[in-house]
């Protein structure tokens, strides 16, 4: 069996007459690993996350996950491999007219599992990531810190293969920036592999994990070798 989730091969991509966003950018992604995708605001990253969810085709190259051809599979399989993928977006995304255990569990919902069970399992989720005390609450009355916990734990309650996040201490200070780091790295202990795209320096100085940096539309990489204190 396979040990690769993703597998990109010279892939590009340019919106319209613009210019190009990324070119011939190649990685792989392994199950259980725990990588950071970098760069400076506006060098592509968040358009990278969308090729591997499957919500941006790109122009040039290949794009293979779980194994499938991303540009040679049936139309059909793109939900089935969109279920094994968990994303925390920007923005949140999180529904406001939805307290936050409904929010958290939703994907769970749509899937037909009932509201009791999908509730507990929210719940559970919901104390790990902190907020425990805020079951009922609506979104708009939470802090960023407290968005960008729930919208964690709604990435992760199906238990996804892969966990995509983009920019997600983007809205929190350095102390809850640090802790959100730490769930995700709990959440990788557990066979989850995870991507985030992120610019914020202290944080990459703090995780020491392979960072895939975008620069000039072209990829590289490199290791951090030591832990800062």
């Amino acid at each position: 069996m396979s040990n690769m989730i993703a597998e990109l091969l010279g892939v590009g991509h340019q919106y319209q007459d613009g210019p190009e966003v990324f070119k011939g950018v190649s990685f792989n992604i392994e199950k259980g690993s725990f990588r950071f995708l970098t760069g400076l605001s506006g060098s592509g990253k968040s358009s990278l996350l969308k090729v591997l969810y499957l919500g941006l085709k790109p122009r040039w190259g290949s794009v293979k996950l779980f194994g499938e051809d991303t540009f040679k599979m049936k139309p059909t399989l793109v939900p089935l491999l969109r279920q094994k993928i968990g994303v925390v977006f920007q923005e949140f995304n999180l529904l406001d007219h939805l307290t936050v255990i409904d929010n958290v569990s939703l994907p769970l919902r749509v899937r037909g599992v009932d509201e009791k069970r999908s509730h507990k399992h929210a719940g559970e989720l919901l104390n790990w990531v902190g907020l425990g005390d805020c079951l009922k609450a609506y979104p708009p009355s939470l802090s960023g810190g407290q968005k960008q916990r729930a919208a964690i734990a709604r990435a992760i309650i199906t238990r996804p293969q892969l966990l995509l996040a983009d920019e997600p201490t983007g809205n929190v200070d350095d102390e809850m920036a640090t802790k959100l780091l730490c769930l995700f790295e709990e959440l990788n202990k557990t066979g989850t592999a995870v991507l985030i795209a992120t610019h914020n320096q202290r944080i990459l100085k703090k995780f020491p994990y392979l960072q895939l940096t975008l620069k000039d539309g072209t990829l590289l990489q490199q290791q951090l070798e030591k832990k800062a204190s």
